[in-house]
């Protein structure tokens, strides 16, 4: 049994899907929203599965929805752009259906639920670095699900190969980009680079101590952070 949430700010929108997925017992509608505001409290709160998502919306578009959501559910498109627009997006997309679109080209999009997020994540994950401000909520793998978490809740990052680990307080989470990408997407305000393999965030900082010719930053779940000499003089700045 899959949970099952339509979003769509045309009535006969969402009354067609609600018709086609009654061919579907196991998708359980748990309801449905007009509006990306509403769309996004409701997924948050409730967790379903599948959402038949609509793009373009007053407020907020279906692409706004994502980068506001705390775990990705499989995520259908609806639209009425035309076959041109479509291209630009299509690939990051688990599916979409076009409208007008029959009930052939829906059963074909339910179809695919069993292939993997990995597309709708990459796509999120463009959406929330390539904002014009510095990312409130960054994407990342937590466990087989992919979540967003808040920018503030990152302690200190660690460089992971080409992967990089979120240190927070209670939790250790993966992140697709590595340690340098991060660093030029963070808030330099917040976030100092103090290692080649090691980044931290000066809002969560508990302690620093002097550690021969070098400093150990002890961080506020009692993570201690080694200071490289070759990023000696960027903390000589922030030290008073």
């Amino acid at each position: 049994m899959k949970k099952v949430l339509i979003v769509d700010d045309e009535k006969a929108g969402r009354t067609l899907i609600k018709e086609y997925l009654t061919d579907f017992p196991d998708l359980i509608l748990l309801g449905e929203a007009n509006n990306g505001v509403d769309a996004v409290k409701q997924i948050n709160e409730f967790r379903p599965d599948l959402v038949f998502l609509d793009i373009q919306m007053p407020g907020m578009t279906g692409f706004d929805v994502l980068t506001h959501l705390q775990e990705l559910p499989k995520i259908i498109f609806s639209t009425a752009y035309d076959k041109y627009a479509l291209q630009a997006f299509e690939v990051h997309a688990v599916d979409y259906l076009l409208k007008p679109y029959t009930k052939e080209r829906f059963n074909k999009a339910i179809e695919k639920l069993g292939q993997g997020n990995e597309k709708l994540g990459s796509l999120t994950q463009s959406l929330l670095m390539e904002k014009p401000d510095y990312p409130e909520r960054v994407l990342v793998e937590r466990s087989t699900k992919l979540i967003t978490i808040a920018v503030s809740d990152i302690l200190w990052v660690e460089a992971y190969g080409d992967y990089s680990k979120l240190h927070t307080a209670s939790e250790i989470l993966l992140s697709n980009y590595g340690i340098s990408a991060l660093e030029e997407k963070l808030n330099p305000a917040s976030f100092l680079r103090v290692h080649r393999s090691s980044m931290v965030n000066l809002n969560r900082i508990k302690e620093l101590h002097k550690y021969g010719k070098s400093y150990d930053i002890t961080m506020q779940n009692g993570d201690v952070v080694r200071v490289s000499r070759g990023y000696m003089e960027a903390i000589k700045k922030i030290m008073l």
